[in-house]
């Protein structure tokens, strides 16, 4: 009877045997989602990311004070998008033991969308104190630059509004603003790019602050409510919440903040506009995914004049945001990564 081949280290096997003892792996590579011994391409530590979350989130909470406003968290309402979060961020220690061939990707995409979930959440929530400490309306001077620049908003919405099957589109196109960044985060994830994924976060939530803070300057209504008179034919996505809850907030009238009833407040600059010059140039970088990330971002700027109800120096002003948002995010990630990002 033939032998069969030893895989006992204590021994040298035969020359002619077919398999051979492997040599024992690297120690750090054993885990596939440890976070040590990071490799020349990973993005910000977990002490950067979780501090500047956390100061996010403190800065909301003082403008909620500062306002009269309260996020009630043990309401019913509220309470998916607590437990969302927790189970996002819970995926990474969960894997973080396992041998899992996908645990990586997993946990590093749990956790991309679970920080772009909060900033998007902890923005949405701050621009009502915002609103509060506002004064006036900006729409006289918005719109006297829309005049200037030639843009018609008035027909833009006729248009849309004679053509239901365009009103389908728009729609459609107009909440591609969580499409788009779900699409490039999980590439990220599976791509293990770790350093584009933390830019890319970082310029999202760079223009959120830098819109909030401009926001504070330049209320506005809308051209909806500020250029339309009579019977409105279609409402847009962004109906009349300005009008609405703009005059309640500054009077006191409204003081509760339900994650579940969370408004579009901001007219300009328009943070549809800035995510999506924000989007442009991620998927740029993108392979593969840059011309249908960047045809579905341009549908989703076409949309936001009547959808978004933004005149188009709203949108100048967000693209504009957007471009020193990026240029900041790349110092950012130059600046605590270690390592100089390449275009």
């Amino acid at each position: 009877m033939a032998s069969v081949p030893s895989f006992d280290h204590g021994r040298n096997p035969p020359a002619n045997a077919l398999f051979r003892p492997l040599a024992a792996a690297p120690e750090n590579l054993a885990n596939p989602v440890s976070e040590h011994c990071l490799p020349a391409s990973a993005g910000f530590s977990r002490t950067q990311i979780w501090g500047a979350l956390g100061l996010s989130i403190a800065v909301c909470a003082l403008l909620l004070w500062k306002a009269g406003l309260r996020v009630d968290l043990l309401r019913p309402g509220n309470s998916p998008y607590f437990i969302g979060l927790a189970l996002a961020f819970a995926v990474r220690p969960a894997l973080a033991r396992t041998n899992y061939r996908w645990a990586r990707p997993l946990s590093d995409g749990a956790e991309y969308f679970g920080l772009f979930t909060a900033m998007a959440l902890t923005g949405a929530v701050a621009s009502y104190p915002m609103a509060a400490l506002s004064h006036g309306f900006a729409d006289a001077p918005l719109q006297r630059i829309d005049e200037a620049l030639h843009f018609h908003w008035l027909a833009w919405y006729e248009t849309t509004a004679s053509h239901p099957s365009l009103q389908k589109i728009s729609v459609a196109a107009y909440q591609c603003i969580y499409v788009i960044p779900a699409v490039l985060l999980g590439a990220f994830a599976i791509r293990g790019q770790q350093r584009e994924a933390h830019r890319f976060l970082a310029g999202f939530w760079l223009a959120a602050i830098l819109t909030l803070t401009l926001y504070l300057f330049m209320p506005a209504v809308g051209p909806l409510t500020y250029l339309w008179k009579g019977p409105i034919p279609y409402m847009p996505t962004s109906a009349l919440w300005q009008e609405q809850l703009i005059p309640a907030l500054r009077a006191h009238q409204f003081t509760q903040v339900n994650l579940n009833e969370l408004r579009g407040l901001v007219s300009a600059p328009s943070f549809h506009t800035a995510s999506g010059t924000l989007y442009i140039a991620t998927a740029w970088r993108s392979g593969n995914l840059r011309w249908p990330l960047i045809a579905l971002t341009a549908a989703m700027l076409l949309a936001t004049p009547v959808e978004g109800t933004h005149y188009v120096s709203d949108m100048l002003i967000g693209a504009a945001v957007a471009l020193v948002a990026l240029v900041l995010a790349k110092k950012l990630v130059d600046r605590f990564t270690g390592n100089a990002v390449t275009d």
